[in-house]
């Protein structure tokens, strides 16, 4: 699958902030990207148990309020709210790990609408060692599959670990680590520890060895 890596890359906002959770120190990883839709098509897109597996991952459960839902191979958790053509938030539990994902949706006239992704999860050792980009490449790829959709919706969807190691892929995983590396830095991070992370994380998305300093 041949894309425009550049363009990709560049439709994708990121920004890092910080709050005290639960009395605990947090990290919030924001993605925000506009589509040539319509907000009910995006809203079904992103809601639809039937069209969620055609760009991201099959899922089951009750996809409502209360309700609980589970990624194949992946995280589960509850729906915890969800307004009509506006947001949803749910947990995003993983390995024993909690957090939470909020998506809000927004109207850019009649055929654009703008999606706003924020995942909240505490501090920790992981995020020391990776960054935002653990979290921040792997919806900014979740993203991707939604703009491919949205542009075809009866195109197969793309085999990821064959994209993720293909040279686009490599190339969309390193430009995105160096994306988040830079709203790391903006958010106050240190600059070299957050360029060690950037590498330790485009490394584990690609498969290879971190580059060198």
């Amino acid at each position: 699958m041949a894309i425009d890596v550049e363009r990709h890359l560049g439709a994708v906002e990121r920004s890092v902030s910080s709050l005290v959770l639960e009395g605990q120190p947090a990290r919030l990883v924001t993605l925000s990207r506009s589509y040539r839709t319509g907000i009910a098509n995006l809203w079904d897109a992103v809601t639809s148990a039937e069209r969620i597996p055609k760009w991201f991952l099959p899922v089951s459960g009750t996809l409502e309020p209360g309700g609980r839902y589970q990624l194949e191979g992946n995280a589960g958790g509850e729906i915890t709210t969800c307004v009509q053509l506006s947001h949803f938030t749910l947990t995003w539990e993983f390995s024993g790990w909690v957090s939470w994902v909020e998506v809000a949706l927004s109207a850019e006239g009649e055929r654009r609408a703008r999606l706003v992704l924020t995942h909240t999860s505490h501090f920790s050792e992981h995020w020391t060692e990776y960054g935002p980009g653990a979290a921040g490449i792997g919806w900014e790829l979740g993203l991707l599959g939604l703009a491919l959709h949205l542009a075809d919706s009866d195109a197969p969807k793309p085999d990821e670990a064959a994209f993720a190691t293909s040279p686009d892929g490599k190339a969309l995983i390193r430009g995105s680590s160096d994306g988040w590396r830079r709203a790391a830095v903006a958010a106050g991070e240190e600059p070299d520890a957050a360029r060690a992370a950037a590498r330790r994380t485009a490394a584990f998305y690609t498969g290879e060895p971190p580059d060198p300093a």
